[in-house]
């Protein structure tokens, strides 16, 4: 039965230790470049039993207390968090994978055919990115404009690396209070935690806050900090959590619930192997057949470090069925093109193994969502209880 959409206060004005919360919901992507159409279809499908559950006008943002994006994956928690005139989400779920669809051609346009295109092609990735940055610098600022951090409907956490202070800069809804300096433009935001080294160049931009005040960022992408930043954001709620309560001593809370969905994975293409690297310089790492090896490495061991952290963290404490890593092992860095999207729209989300279990040594293993302990559809289940619970708290104080 589809109840109505009931009016809440945004989940960023609910304090954690409050009577008005059985859970405390997260939701991390990863990043990933074009692959952002992945977790743009698994949300979709979230976002539409959410909408059974409680009506057409349900939105991710209405149910996560933070969302955590890295790169591409910060782009998508923007977009899915920034509010539009009426204070609604600016997009809902079902228009990411069509963003994609529609622009990621002119952000990655394909290199020219032929072997004068190739060499040009290759001689430009030497000297410089691959890419030029300047229609994504477009159409990011075309669609957040001049929305700043503060205004997110719900809390968001975005990572990116400061190369000129060697040092990560981690954008948080929790920070702005103690840290106005980071109280940026999500334009900006995402701009900088999305330039990925060789691929598109590094950003400056200078933000003024406090009147009189500025401050410089030089950023290059979150992946550099962690691709999978489903532990910042755990990190984050913590430390709020610890500030409401001096006396509170745990850093993981029973009623954390999160769900992390990656970008697709190269392990199965093996790419490269201890033979074939041997011999490679400098330049061979930063740059082999159109990829890149040391960027590829450095991304994919510290998602895989923050799931293994995460997996031992909830079986330890004995809640397993509140951790939710959704990756698909079927769509790697091979298919990072603009038919990507069309190729995992054509599977289906129960039957595609895109659910993984986690696994404390070794390699994941792919497993169907009917075999996992939590499905996203009884994710959204859960979910919806407690926005049911939030909501009744909330008329019972008015």
């Amino acid at each position: 039965m589809t109840a109505a959409c009931g009016c809440m206060n945004p989940p960023s004005l609910v304090k954690f230790r409050s009577k008005e919360k059985n859970l405390i919901t997260i939701l991390s992507i990863d990043g990933g470049g074009i692959r952002g159409i992945i977790p743009g279809v698994i949300l979709d499908f979230l976002e539409k039993q959410f909408q059974k559950l409680d009506g057409e006008e349900a939105r991710i943002a209405d149910y996560f207390d933070v969302i955590a994006g890295t790169s591409t994956g910060g782009l998508v928690a923007a977009m899915l968090t920034a509010p539009n005139p009426n204070n609604r989400p600016l997009f809902a779920a079902k228009d990411i994978v069509p963003f994609y669809l529609e622009h990621c051609p002119d952000i990655f346009p394909p290199p020219s055919w032929g072997i004068l295109g190739q060499l040009a092609s290759l001689s430009k990735s030497i000297a410089g990115p691959k890419y030029d940055g300047k229609y994504l610098r477009y159409i990011i600022n075309e669609v957040l404009k001049n929305t700043k951090l503060n205004q997110t409907l719900t809390n968001l956490v975005i990572p990116a690396f400061d190369i000129k202070l060697l040092h990560p800069t981690i954008f948080s809804s929790f920070k702005i209070g103690y840290n106005p300096s980071l109280d940026a433009k999500l334009a900006d935001i995402c701009i900088g935690g999305s330039a990925a080294p060789t691929f598109l160049p590094s950003y400056y931009f200078k933000n003024s806050y406090d009147v009189s005040n500025s401050r410089e960022f030089n950023l290059v992408d979150g992946g550099l900090v962690n691709n999978n930043p489903t532990l910042l954001a755990m990190i984050e709620v913590s430390k709020e959590m610890m500030k409401e309560d001096e006396s509170a001593h745990k850093m993981h809370d029973d009623r954390l619930v999160v769900i992390s969905i990656g970008t697709g994975s190269a392990k199965k293409e093996e790419k490269y192997n201890a033979k074939m690297t041997a011999k490679w310089g400098a330049l061979s790492w930063v740059l082999d057949n159109g990829s890149s090896p040391i960027i590829d490495s450095l991304f994919e061991s510290g998602a895989d470090i923050v799931d293994l952290h995460n997996s031992v963290l909830f079986q330890s404490t004995h809640s397993q069925p509140n951790y939710l890593r959704i990756q698909s092992g079927r769509l790697g860095f091979a298919d990072a093109g603009p038919t990507l999207g069309r190729k995992i729209i054509e599977l289906d989300l129960n039957k595609s193994g895109l659910v993984t279990t986690p696994s404390c040594f070794g390699p994941t293993r792919p497993k169907t969502i009917s075999g996992w302990v939590m499905s996203p559809t009884m994710l959204a289940e859960r979910l919806s209880e407690e926005r049911r619970y939030r909501n009744a708290q909330n008329a019972a104080v008015i």
